[in-house]
């Protein structure tokens, strides 16, 4: 899976102190999610059995036992994965992971 792009992860745990938790949780993710073969949603929850699928090709990760979200959009033809989306549980209770 080819991921858009993983200078985001590394600015969200970059970006303030309370987030340097979530790197190691984070570089976990991404190596995982680097080497994946995903052809369809029921592929994502085999290996990531906490992810929460969505409309619009929308994955909710959660990361660091649901502390933090993820919300990614999957082009599984291409192999491509999108990050839309990560910050703390509260934030992302804020936004629409549907369209975001």
């Amino acid at each position: 899976m080819r991921i858009i792009a993983k200078r985001t992860l590394r600015e969200f745990w970059e970006s303030d102190p309370k987030y340097t938790d979530a790197k190691g949780q984070l570089e976990a993710w991404y190596k995982t999610t680097l080497k994946a073969t995903w052809q369809n949603s029921s592929d994502v929850k085999a290996q990531f059995r906490h992810a929460s699928i969505l409309k619009n090709h929308r994955v909710v990760f959660n990361i660091a036992g649901n502390k933090y979200r993820l919300v990614a959009v999957i082009d599984y033809t291409r192999q491509t994965l999108f990050i839309r989306f990560i910050s703390t549980h509260k934030q992302y209770d804020k936004i629409n992971a549907e369209t975001i």
